[in-house]
């Protein structure tokens, strides 16, 4: 399928459409071997050589960010008055086509997968395949005894969820169907009302020692393992 050139460029993450067209212009780009100055150039980029300033670019129709999201960060793509999760990225991960899988509210923290693969972030998303998401809890007041138990039987209507107690004020969740602030309002209808609320994992990823507020590609053998999650692979 062919694209024009400086959206395969800008896709690549060399700079927006205006800064690519300007690189275009310059002579710095071939393709095929030859010096193309024309930003509407139409290409198959999965085929043509595609090199700038001499270096070649390696294409890829799709990228995949696992992002630790900060508390106080918003999931969303653009605010005009708040950060967003894509302004923490670095320029060498930053995509203007990412988009977050599911949200992550303003105050909870932890693992956030970025992606322009549509299909695979409507199936993460979606009811049916029933992705396993696991997050930690510190408590304002110590859990009943009956937690784990109406927990599984699904409280206030949820989904049933699973949760460990980890200590009288701490706990760790599991959902495969997630609400807008599901474990807050549960643990609240428990008299145990969340302080700190961390994603630990997501499917087959995990957070691991990422740090508050930094990103990194996912590994080829856990976009692999993503895919196979709902059935892409």
């Amino acid at each position: 399928m062919e694209e024009r050139l400086d959206r395969v460029l800008a896709h690549l993450g060399l700079g927006t459409r205006k800064e690519v067209g300007r690189l275009i212009r310059s002579g710095a780009v071939r393709v095929d071997g030859a010096v193309v100055r024309d930003r509407g150039f139409k290409l198959d980029p999965e085929a043509a050589r595609i090199e700038v300033h001499g270096e070649p670019l390696a294409y890829a129709r799709h990228f995949y960010v696992l992002l630790h999201k900060p508390a106080g960060v918003l999931t969303a793509t653009r605010s005009e008055h708040e950060e967003t999760v894509l302004d923490l990225l670095p320029n060498a991960l930053w995509r203007d086509d990412l988009k977050p899988v599911g949200r992550l509210d303003r105050d909870t923290e932890g693992l956030l997968v970025l992606t322009n693969h549509g299909e695979l972030l409507h199936r993460l998303t979606h009811p049916r395949w029933k992705v396993a998401k696991v997050y930690y809890a510190e408590l304002a007041s110590a859990l009943p005894p009956d937690a784990a138990q109406r927990f599984a039987e699904g409280l206030l209507g949820f989904a049933p969820a699973g949760l460990e107690v980890l200590g009288p004020c701490a706990a760790r969740a599991m959902l495969r169907e997630g609400k807008h602030r599901q474990l807050r309002r549960m643990f609240a209808a428990l008299g145990a009302p969340v302080v700190y609320l961390r994603r630990e994992r997501f499917g087959p990823l995990e957070l691991g020692g990422l740090e508050p507020g930094r990103a990194r590609p996912l590994e080829s053998d856990e976009v692999a393992a993503l895919l196979e999650a709902v059935g892409l692979a």
